[in-house]
């Protein structure tokens, strides 16, 4: 057994840049699971960074030099801000506040229907339908504490929303001016011979960066071309759900999944089985298919090469991990484990030559 180990070692990590880039995986996963919540800002402002870099470069083959570039690329952030804060938050607060307003009304309605199952459908006994109504109820009394729970912490998810508004806008303007000053910095600590570890990275970062605009181009327009029948069919919470799909994007397959009971639910308590309930219906997953037939494969088309199954298994494996961020950065994760496999082989077979 130790002998059957021993080769194992010898055949994979005998190459001292396979060493290299094991070591920088361990490290950089140690770092993120120890000090994953002192680093979101940064987390946050890495990825605007890399948002907004593509429109600095895009700027630059104008001619323009990089600090105007930065300058009006960061302007630009600042004003998409500004427009998120004082346009679309005040309007989805709104929402909120109407929908938990009229949530006793929905839960009247519910109850109803859950009363009606016997009648209808008299194979379920209705001690059974008592049984779910109890277990319904005591839910609901569960979902009441959390929400205290949140409003009570309210004052210090202020104050930290606060906090990122200042901290995060700084370090996306100067990861975007110093850019080439910092990759210097951290080259400085790399080994000379740290080919392969190169290698890996040019690959990761490419198809990060694609990933990272691919994504939050997918969330505005996923969001906006959603909003535009809700909108014009007048439904409730509108900009509400329209804002939770196009979020809904950031989980792969799950995520529209588990968006689409809330549309169905509030779309049914609204209209009831009326043509305008169907025709909602029918814009929003055309809305869905075009998402994933159209829009996925055009943005993702040299960044998301993997079987489904790899990427739901990522979403799970990243999102228990790291959370919310886990979730976001799942599939460049797991495009960072599949450019390590790729160029594991080749070195082994270096070293065996």
């Amino acid at each position: 057994m130790i002998g059957y180990l021993r080769a194992w070692y010898d055949k994979n990590f005998s190459d001292p840049q396979v060493v290299i880039l094991a070591l920088f995986i361990v490290i950089g996963t140690a770092i993120v699971l120890l000090w994953g919540g002192l680093l979101a800002p940064v987390l946050a402002g890495l990825v605007i960074a890399y948002v907004l870099e593509g429109l600095v470069k895009l700027l630059c083959r104008t001619g323009m030099p990089r600090l105007a570039a930065v300058i009006i690329s960061f302007l630009v952030f600042v004003a998409s801000v500004a427009l998120l804060l004082f346009g679309l938050i005040p309007l989805v607060s709104q929402q909120l506040s109407q929908f938990i307003h009229e949530f006793p009304q929905i839960l009247n309605k519910i109850q109803q229907l859950i009363l009606s199952i016997p009648a209808n459908y008299p194979v379920f006994p209705e001690s059974q339908i008592n049984e779910m109504l109890s277990s319904f109820n005591a839910e609901l009394v569960k979902i009441g504490q959390k929400l205290v729970s949140l409003s009570l912490g309210s004052v210090v998810n202020a104050f930290t929303l606060l906090v990122y508004m200042v901290v995060v806008p700084l370090l996306v303007f100067f990861l975007l001016k110093d850019k080439s000053q910092i990759l210097h910095w951290f080259t400085r600590f790399l080994p000379n011979d740290s080919q392969l570890a190169s290698q890996v990275w040019k690959d990761v970062d490419g198809k990060m960066a694609k990933y990272i605009r691919g994504k939050m181009l997918e969330i505005v327009i996923v969001g906006i071309t959603t909003f535009i029948p809700l909108a014009i069919m007048d439904m409730n919470y509108a900009a509400t759900l329209s804002l939770f799909v196009g979020l809904s994007v950031i989980i792969p397959y799950v995520g529209a999944v588990a968006v689409t009971i809330p549309v169905v639910m509030i779309a049914w308590f609204q209209w009831g089985a009326s043509p305008d309930f169907f025709y909602v219906m029918i814009a929003y997953l055309g809305v869905q298919f075009l998402d994933g037939n159209v829009l996925v494969p055009l943005l993702y088309a040299e960044v998301v090469n993997m079987h489904p199954a790899a990427i739901i298994i990522s979403v799970l494996v990243f999102g228990g991990l790291w959370g919310v961020w886990g979730v976001f950065f799942a599939i460049p994760l797991a495009t960072l484990v599949q450019a390590v496999i790729n160029a594991w082989p080749s070195v082994s077979r270096v070293a065996d030559s």
